[in-house]
């Protein structure tokens, strides 16, 4: 029976299978979770004063770093699993993702990048908290699929525990129970009618655990509810008058270590530090807390940042400007000098994709040949940048 279990919970796990390929629905809630962070962060992104190539370019470089931050911290928790296996180390789609192991690279990773790009630091932040929430909410899902993550058995273990050897399942069911077990029923009910969860989830928290079949605590569950709750009210504060800019890493770092500080207590998987019986989540949900508070208490008497709402008229007012520099001709017939930043009291860069089509004075220049041709306008004051797009058909000369 319990290789049954095994078997089944094996073909949950995949989310599409063709020949040798198998892509798991574990990465692709992943996948899934960083495609939303990365659509709202260019969204908001913008209008906070950083262009779309910044944020993309940062993405490429911080998310792969993350990646390996997290399965880092991880492996180091764990190393006894993975002292005489280290090709398991790269078993990413078995699980094995730890999130502060991410933060930390993220942080760190995002820190020098706005020093290097010249972008305003605690904008980033703002900008990835919301992309750190929604995307941590769907990588939950992928746990769920995983079926790990999860919370002790529902109700405990006491003396009416029996045997799994003793117990039946009905493996074409999806976790139904081929007979009616008073404890199984008990720990069933708990999940479809005191948490009204449905059919799908209940039925996937049948597991074959460290504690035998059972129905367990789906916390990967209370986990995302609780970051989706934390997206929601981000979304709200950003267009108050109660936030300032990089407000939003404290909040995160107050909101989701709290949260997860007490969902971590009821987990059965968690990494320890060596053998002290301290749960690391635990211990860096309470220095996350800790510095959440003490930065914006900082953030309060030193920096006295623009509030979140004064950055944005300011992006706006910026983005006003350069909606003014129109082109009235789409295609070019001969050199034309292509408007300075002076007159707005704003600084101009011109970029193209071809680099014969714009000298360095800003001048578009034609050659022997037809050229389809885009150019981008950047127009930045102190760390705020707008970007706008021309497309332009240059004719030869």
């Amino acid at each position: 029976m319990i290789q049954a279990v095994h078997i089944y919970q094996e073909a949950q796990r995949i989310f599409l299978q063709i020949g040798p390929i198998t892509w798991y629905r574990y990465s692709f809630m992943i996948m899934l979770g960083l495609a939303m962070a990365i659509v709202l962060g260019v969204r908001e992104g913008n209008k906070l004063g950083i262009t779309t190539n910044d944020i993309i370019d940062g993405v490429i470089i911080i998310v792969p770093l993350s990646i390996v931050g997290t399965r880092l911290w991880y492996v180091i928790f764990e190393w006894h699993r993975y002292a005489n296996d280290l090709m398991g180390i790269f078993s990413i789609g078995d699980g094995g993702l730890a999130i502060h192991g991410g933060f930390i690279t993220a942080f760190i990773s995002a820190y020098v990048y706005t020093k290097i790009k010249k972008i305003n630091l605690f904008s980033g932040f703002d900008i990835m908290v919301p992309g750190f929430l929604i995307a941590q909410a769907s990588g939950r899902w992928g746990n769920f699929f995983n079926k790990e993550a999860h919370g002790g058995v529902i109700g405990g273990l006491d003396e009416n525990y029996i045997n799994v050897t003793e117990r039946t399942w009905d493996s074409a069911s999806s976790g139904v129970l081929a007979n009616n077990e008073p404890i199984w029923d008990a720990q069933r009910s708990f999940l479809s009618d005191k948490l009204h969860l449905p059919d799908f989830i209940t039925n996937n928290m049948f597991i074959s655990g460290p504690d035998g079949i059972n129905y367990y605590h789906p916390t990967f569950l209370y986990e995302s509810v609780w970051n989706v709750l934390g997206f929601i009210i981000v979304v709200v504060l950003r267009r108050t008058k109660l936030l300032k800019v990089g407000d939003l890493l404290a909040f995160y770092l107050i909101w989701y270590s709290t949260g997860r500080f007490f969902i971590e207590a009821m987990r059965t998987d968690s990494l320890y530090v060596g053998d002290t019986g301290i749960r690391t989540a635990q211990l860096i949900s309470i220095l996350m807390i800790i510095g959440g508070i003490a930065y914006l208490v900082f953030s309060r008497l030193v920096l006295k940042p623009k509030r979140y709402i004064d950055r944005l008229d300011d992006v706006s007012q910026i983005s006003d400007v350069v909606e003014k520099v129109i082109f009235d001709e789409m295609e070019l017939t001969e050199n034309i000098e292509l408007p300075s930043g002076e007159p707005f009291g704003l600084v101009f860069l011109w970029k193209s994709q071809k680099e014969t089509a714009l000298s360095n004075e800003g001048v578009i220049t034609q050659t022997d040949k037809d050229q389809k041709v885009t150019f981008t306008l950047v127009a930045s004051k102190d760390d705020i940048k707008v970007s706008k797009n021309y497309k332009f058909t240059i004719k030869a000369k």
